[in-house]
């Protein structure tokens, strides 16, 4: 047998998924025998958070109904009918297609593909969800982060926007509400990434997953019902506002100028054929939740307004650590003052307290800053204790590495 190395492909190599990648090392930190907390991944399924009982019930019928073999590559009409109607009180207009996808993840990496070419750039949210990167990555596309703005409640920074914008520039991202800084675009910005949009010829690709976990009464503005002639793709799924994350279920709804978007939306569709379809009876777990009670979003958000009052409060009491506050989904991206290393800094948490959270530098940041992710999905006296745990920690550290407050 042949000893010759196997080489990967070289549109592997800076892949990274930093939530995941944390893990190693808390894995290796576990067997030890410490006890860990995991503010890493936004599960929340691994709390006390629970689906609609309708959308379990309709999905284990279309099981034993055995609606267990391949569905339309686009999804089954149900589905797409309840996701057009969702669409609709959410205000978009001129809706082109709607497809059903394994997961928003799914969707996201189809319209990237169908629209890039390999030297090609898309504007990328920084702070973002890593996804985004590692396809950019395997797109062989060159990195064009945009920042948000910290001081500005994390809102898009617009004029770095504009300034990053070049001749191969052909898409902007935005994640609305932000996984990681929990912002919530105002209308006001929003406008301001269509008119750019609109100037420079990009498509929109608006991550909306979390759009239904709104706190302190915000309201959601989908950047598609602004302008219907704008091409927009609006990423949504079950996982986060219907709890249902291993169902892997999510969708993309194409909105804009028809004539404008004919040719991508066929390209986007030869992809959906080439891969058969997304998860077949899950489906049918679509329209209860779309359409149905949504009384289990009042509980959640009771729940994660609780959480993030708490983590505001405990984060912004420790010297050296601020928090901008979140208005959505479920994570805060607090700074770490007057260090060098965020990655170190969360290694040195999880070794010593057993409290695992993410580097900031796993979803990109201002050059010259450093923060870590934090889920507060957990209950309150979890969470109370991670606290505690990082306050004294962080103390020690800057003692330690010799920093000044």
């Amino acid at each position: 047998m042949s000893d010759s190395i196997i080489k990967p492909a070289k549109r592997t190599q800076s892949i990274t998924y930093a939530v995941r990648d944390i893990v190693v090392l808390a894995n290796e930190i576990a067997k030890s025998g410490k006890e860990m907390l995991y503010l890493n991944i936004g599960d929340p399924n691994l709390f006390d958070f629970e689906p609609p009982r309708h959308l379990i019930e309709e999905t284990y019928k279309a099981m034993l109904k055995n609606f267990n073999g391949y569905a339309p590559s686009s999804g089954i009409k149900s589905a797409l009918e309840a996701i057009e109607k969702d669409a609709e009180k959410k205000e978009i207009k001129n809706i082109q297609d709607i497809f059903i996808t394994t997961g928003a993840s799914e969707a996201i990496d189809i319209c990237l593909t169908a629209l890039l070419n390999e030297g090609e750039n898309i504007l990328t949210p920084t702070p973002g969800y890593p996804l985004y990167t590692a396809i950019q990555s395997k797109l062989q596309l060159y990195e064009n982060p945009y920042y948000l703005d910290e001081s500005n409640g994390w809102q898009p920074d617009i004029d770095d926007i504009k300034s990053k914008i070049n001749e191969k520039t052909r898409a902007i991202i935005i994640i609305n509400p932000n996984n990681p800084t929990g912002s919530n675009a105002s209308r006001e910005t929003l406008q301001k990434i269509i008119d750019i949009a609109l100037e420079h010829n990009l498509v929109i690709f608006s991550d909306e997953i979390y759009d239904k976990l709104l706190m302190d009464g915000e309201k959601h503005i989908s950047i598609a019902s602004l302008n219907p002639e704008v091409p927009v793709i609006t990423f949504g799924g079950l996982s986060k506002n219907y709890m249902v994350p291993g169902f892997r279920i999510g969708w993309g709804i194409v909105s804009g100028n028809k004539n404008a978007l004919k040719d991508y939306i066929e390209a986007i569709n030869k992809l959906l054929r080439a891969r058969l379809c997304a998860n077949h009876p899950e489906q049918y777990g679509i329209a209860p939740s779309l359409l149905g009670d949504q009384s289990h979003l009042d509980v959640a958000i009771k729940k994660l307004t609780s959480r993030r009052n708490l983590t505001v409060e405990m984060l912004n009491s420790i010297p050296g650590i601020s928090c901008v506050e979140p208005r959505g989904a479920f994570y805060a991206f607090p700074r770490i003052h007057n260090i060098d290393d965020d990655k170190h800094w969360t290694e040195e948490l999880m070794k010593e307290t057993g409290v695992v959270v993410v580097p900031g530098s796993g979803f990109g940041q201002l050059p010259g800053t450093n923060h870590f992710r934090i889920v507060f999905l957990p209950p309150e006296d979890i969470l109370e204790k991670a606290y505690r745990a990082i306050s004294q920690f962080h103390e020690k550290y800057m003692n330690k590495f010799k920093v000044s407050l």
